[in-house]
């Protein structure tokens, strides 16, 4: 590929990103808001977000807690949020992995330090991934919100959690960034409804 065969491939990504971006808000914009809302509430009255994803969206949702945890902002000093990741610790999703089966990996966690009045968030590309449907289905069983960022069609996901928010795109790497853009935006609106 030319160098100036790379530059029109790359113009097409980016047009095609922005003319997502602009139909992604006009689709899930009022959603967003009120996920956003959501979050807020849940920790607000005392409660914490946990947030599981597999692969790329492990390392996104890491990122999502980390600001969450920390701040998204440098210019904005605030109190930190609770929040979990459920795909970090190798220790304990190869032990459950082992014990139980791949599909009991976030679904133990959520037995484990999941309460009412916390919610879970699962990310995912294809809303199928066995594990992230069995941590729903227990987060259900133990009143916990269960919510989901999917891409697709929302997969099986998106008919087992209270809320999901459906990014209607076949390409996966387009999905996770718009799944990124608008965790950096939950964490935007929460902190300025929280932490003002």
């Amino acid at each position: 590929m030319t160098k100036n065969e790379k530059l029109i491939q790359l113009k097409k990504l980016t047009d095609d990103t922005v003319l997502s971006r602009h139909a992604r808000f006009d689709h899930l914009g009022q959603q967003i808001l009120d996920l956003s809302d959501q979050i807020a509430a849940v920790i607000g009255s005392g409660g914490k977000l946990l947030v599981a994803g597999n692969g790329g969206l492990a390392a996104i949702g890491s990122l999502f807690v980390g600001e969450l945890v920390t701040r998204v902002s440098a210019t904005r000093n605030r109190q930190s949020l609770p929040a979990l990741t459920l795909s970090a610790d190798a220790a304990m999703i190869t032990a459950a992995a082992d014990q139980f089966g791949y599909e009991w990996i976030f679904a133990r966690q959520i037995e484990g330090i999941g309460h009412r009045g916390d919610m879970f968030l699962a990310l995912s590309t294809t809303g199928n991934p066995p594990n992230l449907i069995r941590a729903a289905q227990t987060a259900r069983e133990k009143g916990i919100i269960s919510t989901a960022l999917l891409g697709g069609t929302g997969g099986k996901l998106h008919t087992i959690v209270d809320r999901a928010l459906i990014i209607p795109h076949a390409g996966r790497q387009r999905i996770r960034e718009e799944q990124l853009y608008i965790l950096h935006t939950l964490v935007e609106f929460v902190e300025r409804d929280l932490c003002a």
